[in-house]
C-alpha cells in the first residue's frame, strides 16, 4: 500500500497546509477520499484497477499521514476538509470530478457536493459515515452504546494504548475481529493515523436530512457491503430514497472495508456508473 517517495506530490493549501497525493493514469478526474485513519493509501486496489480508464487520484486530506501530527492550534473539522478538497481540485487544475468517498470521507464529500456542484461530474458514497435525521426526528444522534465506545477508544489511544482504542474502533464499524484480520499494510496505515481518532470524535459529523439530499446536484452512486453495520446501511438506504438521481449496489459478502476485500466488484459499480453518465 506505500507509495514510492517519487509518485507522492503535494498541493500547498492557501492556509499554508499541504495535502499529499498519488495518481496514476489519464483521462477524466477520478478523485479518493478516504475515511477515518486511512490516508492515500487506503485506495492502492482503486488505483490500480481503475487508472487504465482514468485519472485516479487519491489524497490524505490535512492532519492525516505523512503530514499528520499538526499541533492543536489547527482545527481538525469535516466542514474546513471539505472546503481544502475544492482548492484542492482546483489547484490540480483537473476539474471538475468524479468523486469516490469512503465512510467519514462520504460524510465530507457528501457537504462539498452541497458547497461546490459545479466541480463535480458524478459522487459515489461508500458506507457514507455520520447520523441520520428522518423526518419528523428532532435530533439525529448517535446510539449511546456507539458513543461510549467511541469515547473509550479516543481515551485508549490518548493514554499511549493505540493499538487497543484502534481495535475496539475498527471492529466496530466493520465486524468483531476485523483488526485482528486485517493486513499489517492496513495496520500500519491505521496506527499511522490514530491520532487523528479523539480530535475526529470532538469534531461530530452533521446529520444526513431529506432536505440537504435532495439539492445534491449530481449523479450519485451509493455503496455498501452487505455485512456493514447497520448504522451505514441505514444511511445508504435512506439516501437512495433522498438523492434526485441515485443507484445502489450492496457487495454480497462485504462489510465496511467492501474496496480493499472486493476491490473487483466495487472498481467494476464505479467504472459502470461513470461510463453510464458519458
Amino acid at each position: 500500500m506505500l507509495a514510492p517517495a517519487s509518485d507522492l506530490h503535494f498541493i500547498e493549501l492557501g492556509n499554508g497546509l499541504r495535502m499529499p497525493y498519488v495518481e496514476r493514469g489519464a483521462g477524466e478526474l477520478l478523485l479518493f477520499v478516504h475515511g477515518s485513519l486511512c490516508d492515500y493509501r487506503y485506495w492502492q486496489p482503486q488505483l490500480a484497477g481503475l487508472s487504465a480508464h482514468f485519472r485516479c487520484v487519491a489524497v490524505s486530506l490535512t492532519h492525516y499521514w505523512p503530514l499528520g501530527g499538526l499541533p492543536g492550534t489547527v482545527p481538525f473539522s469535516w466542514s474546513r476538509h471539505a472546503d481544502e478538497l475544492a482548492e484542492f481540485i482546483d489547484k490540480l487544475g483537473a476539474g471538475p470530478a468524479h468523486m469516490v468517498a469512503h465512510s467519514r470521507g462520504g460524510c465530507v464529500a457528501f457537504h462539498f457536493a452541497l458547497r461546490y456542484p459545479e466541480r463535480l461530474r458524478t459522487l459515489t458514497l461508500a458506507d457514507p459515515g455520520g447520523p441520520l435525521q428522518t423526518p419528523g426526528q428532532a435530533l439525529a444522534i448517535l446510539p449511546e452504546t456507539v458513543n461510549a465506545l467511541r469515547a473509550h477508544a479516543a481515551m485508549l489511544i490518548e493514554a499511549g494504548e493505540a493499538e487497543a482504542g484502534l481495535e475496539l474502533f475498527v471492529d466496530s464499524v466493520s465486524r468483531v475481529g476485523s483488526w485482528a484480520k486485517s493486513t499489517p499494510a492496513f495496520r500500519t496505515m491505521a496506527m499511522d493515523n490514530a491520532d487523528t481518532l479523539p480530535r475526529q470524535f470532538a469534531d461530530p459529523l452533521p446529520a444526513y436530512t431529506r432536505d440537504a439530499a435532495a439539492q445534491i446536484a449530481c449523479p450519485t452512486l451509493l455503496i455498501d457491503g452487505e455485512k456493514s453495520p447497520e448504522l451505514f446501511r441505514r444511511n445508504v438506504t435512506a439516501l437512495v430514497d433522498w438523492l434526485p438521481d441515485t443507484r445502489r449496489h450492496t457487495i454480497r459478502g462485504a462489510s465496511h472495508g467492501m474496496n480493499l476485500a472486493h476491490p473487483a466488484a466495487f472498481n467494476r459499480h464505479v467504472e459502470a456508473f461513470i461510463r453510464e453518465q458519458a
